[in-house]
């Protein structure tokens, strides 16, 4: 959960003398959340992926954000006051890892070019048995969760005939050889 200061203002504290510093005043605290619920909502107001193929328009972008909010009641100008500052940290937020799990990227690796929606993911969560609490994580932490399951669930490759035989031979060579035997 990423949490904003918001509409804060900055006021000459006069009681400081000359010399005086700004203070701030006023504000609230903004509390949003990346995740696939809110990417559940997001898919449910513009009946499109929003990790889909195209970039999302600045106006899908800001309904993005508004949905990610989970403070209840936000004033209904919100978005107007958030900064430049704000967004950066929402974008950095969102992009952040957040798992410690990395991946070494496996030569001819699944790549289905398949559109990824919330309801796919719903559906991932369900196929691994995932707890259904878990659509409140950041996305990021939910799909290396998922990645991890399937990873676990994949059979191990059988090795091609004829690499299976070479290594054979090898280890019957080397196995002539700690013996000092010629067949």
């Amino acid at each position: 959960m990423l949490t904003l200061t918001v509409g804060v203002t900055e006021s000459f504290d006069s009681s400081k003398g000359e010399f005086g510093e700004f203070v701030e005043v006023g504000g609230f605290e903004l509390q949003l959340e990346h995740s696939l619920a809110v990417l559940s909502k997001w898919e449910e107001i513009h009946e499109k992926p929003f990790l889909g193929l195209k970039e999302p328009t600045t106006e899908e972008t800001l309904d993005y954000v508004r949905c990610m909010i989970v403070s209840p009641n936000p004033p209904d100008d919100v978005l107007e006051l958030l900064t430049q500052e704000h967004y950066t940290a929402i974008n950095d937020y969102m992009n952040r890892k957040m798992t410690a799990t990395w991946f070494r990227e496996m030569p001819g690796g699944r790549k289905t070019g398949e559109v990824i929606t919330a309801d796919l993911i719903y559906y991932w969560m369900t196929a691994f048995g995932m707890p259904p609490e878990w659509q409140h994580i950041h996305l990021n932490q939910l799909f290396t969760r998922i990645k991890v399951a399937d990873a676990k669930q994949q059979k191990p490759k059988k090795m091609a005939r004829e690499d299976a035989a070479a290594q054979q031979r090898a280890l019957n060579r080397q196995r002539r050889a700690d013996l000092g035997s010629t067949g």
